[in-house]
């Protein structure tokens, strides 16, 4: 097959390219800086960082096993492990620097978007702006500004990768170019399994802007059937299917996939339909944003079915311009395409939508903007001046709002306060902004605000656990005591509700009923250090020697430098 030239639009302005790129890093580099000087926070930042010791080992041969083998945090990533293994080898605890290399990426994810842009378009400026709303939109803000959202930086950093290759394949194809796109891929869905929609976005690419086949009329030498390319994305849809397979079953063992009692099928149908509208309404208007936004307990007939008309009309305009106009049909299928996975229909968490999941798929609704508009006033006086500044205006806008919105994940008050000044029935956010208060020694506060998440959500075992531990830490050892029952209640598995109520007992004197509960968390999760531990002192107090001696020398394998363990440890073998 011969070379598939670029279009048949001229790349012009060459001598603008080193500019644009500049550009587009200094404005991201602006409005993100400030992350530099933000904190760690209590959402998710504590096993992905500040309170893994497999993290904190740094890359070793040990901890590379682990990222390849753990179902920690209900994921599979390794590639996302492993780069916080090295954050944390180079910064520590430094929130800074692990917050400056999210910032690192997302300014390669934009620069490499126009790059890839270009070469399949050869518009210089529509790829230029498609890359900057990518960089400088508020709803990018949560996958920059969090740490724990590193796996959503990472894998469109392969992504990105992944379509230059591909990009370079539909021009010159071969097994050269074609291991490159494998390679990629590969990477992309080792740090974040929502990857998996990439080849299906390849087979739209093929229609615009590479235009390796057309619907309807004559074909030519440089089209390939519409099989062919199917065929040769084979090896790239058994690997989505296999990544998707073994993120399935990590989250359902995890108790991260919510069942079909807990939200019916029709419930998850409503959600996907308004949630579909409302992520390009705040593509739109941007406003109101939060880290977590609450499942609604109902939903309104009125709006599920002005939501469902509105995707179906979408989708009909859509594809009554697939040849008049096909990057409005590929951006509209892109975006709808891509948000499949996180859509709701398999439900994992207790959200109804998250920012983050428009990473990527905000691609595509700002595709028909940034080629659709340019046609629409094709035929004004003064057209160049006026889109641009049109454009100019819009990307201040977004580049004010995305540095307002990027000040509230300062730390995790400033946080949790918005959410709850943005959204209502927010338990998560109740429940966080309670253990800020827990950990300032405002324990009223913190009583307050966990109590409130319990009121919205009675079954949530964080809050129940949370409460119980300010309660307990108060001398309200009733009151903790009832409310680890709830958390455990709420959810069976919960290894450090057994744990903490363990501890309880054993402070009234319990000390059969604590090993029981010791004995329950090491069963949920054997490599549970501390409740070896506590199993270890339990047994010590009850003079039951050789069970003290068993339980921290497990306990000291799992964690070979707590001076703790091993002070108990000696304690036993001298009285043995």
């Amino acid at each position: 097959m011969e070379p598939h030239p670029l279009p048949a639009k001229t790349i012009s302005s060459r001598h603008h390219l080193p500019l644009i790129l500049l550009a587009l890093a200094i404005v991201t580099m602006a409005v993100y800086w400030q992350v530099h000087g933000f904190d760690f926070l209590n959402y998710d930042d504590g096993d992905y960082v500040t309170d893994n010791s497999h993290i904190q080992d740094g890359l070793t041969r040990k901890s590379i096993i682990w990222a390849f083998t753990t179902a920690h945090a209900v994921n599979w990533h390794p590639m996302t492990w492993m780069s916080h293994m090295l954050d944390y080898q180079i910064f520590k605890l430094w929130a800074g620097g692990h917050h400056l290399t999210n910032l690192l990426f997302h300014i390669a994810n934009s620069l490499l978007l126009f790059l890839v842009f270009r070469k399949m378009t050869g518009c210089i400026w529509r790829s230029a702006f498609v890359a900057a709303v990518f960089a400088l939109h508020p709803l990018h803000v949560q996958s920059v500004a969090w740490v724990s959202e590193r796996k959503d930086l990472l894998s469109a950093f392969f992504w990105m990768l992944t379509l230059w290759a591909y990009a370079r394949y539909a021009q010159r194809p071969g097994w050269a170019a074609y291991i490159w796109i494998i390679i990629f891929f590969i990477l992309g869905l080792l740090s974040k399994p929502m990857v998996v929609t990439l080849p299906f976005v390849l087979l739209l690419l093929d229609y615009w802007p590479l235009h390796r086949f057309r619907l309807g009329g004559a074909e030519d030498h440089r089209h390939v059937p519409i099989a062919g390319l199917i065929q040769e994305k084979i090896p790239l849809f058994l690997l989505s299917a296999i990544s998707a397979g073994i993120t399935f079953s990590v989250q359902q063992q995890g108790g991260a996939v919510e069942s079909f009692d807990a939200i019916p099928f029709t419930e998850r149908l409503a959600n996907a339909f308004i949630t579909y509208v409302t992520y390009i309404i705040k593509t739109l208007f941007p406003t109101k944003l939060a880290a977590f936004y609450p499942y609604p307990e109902s939903f309104s007939g009125w709006k599920v079915f002005a939501a469902v008309m509105m995707i179906a009309v979408l989708t009909g305009l859509a594809l009554w311009f697939i040849h008049r106009a096909p990057y409005v049909t590929v951006g509209w299928l892109w975006f709808a395409g891509t948000l499949v996975p996180v859509i709701g229909i398999v439900q994992v968490g207790f959200q109804s939508m998250a920012d983050r999941y428009m990473y990527l798929p905000m691609i595509g609704l700002t595709i028909p903007v940034a080629w659709g508009i340019p046609e629409i006033v094709s035929k004004w006086r003064h057209r160049q001046a006026w889109l641009g500044i049109s454009a100019a205006l819009a990307l201040a806008v977004l580049a004010i709002v995305s540095w307002m919105q990027t000040g509230h994940w300062k730390n995790s008050q400033t946080l949790f306060e918005h959410a709850l000044e943005v959204t209502s029935g927010n338990y998560i956010a109740h429940n966080n902004l309670g253990n800020v208060f827990f950990r300032q020694g405002r324990m009223k506060a913190a009583i307050d605000q966990f109590r409130k998440a319990i009121l919205i959500k009675s079954d949530h075992a964080e809050a129940h656990f949370n409460l119980a531990n300010t309660l307990m830490d108060t001398g309200d050892t009733d009151g903790a005591m009832t409310h680890y029952l709830y958390a455990l209640a709420a959810r069976p598995g919960y290894e450090k509700a057994c744990n903490n109520l363990g501890n309880l007992l054993l402070k009234l004197g319990r000390a059969d009923e604590a090993i029981a509960y010791y004995q329950r968390a090491i069963a949920i999760n054997p490599g549970y250090a501390q409740a070896r531990y506590n199993l270890g002192i339990a047994c010590y107090q009850k003079g039951d020697m050789p069970g003290a001696m068993e339980s921290l020398k497990a306990a000291l394998r799992l964690n070979p430098g707590a001076a703790n363990v091993r002070m108990a440890l000696d304690r036993a073998m001298k009285k043995k």
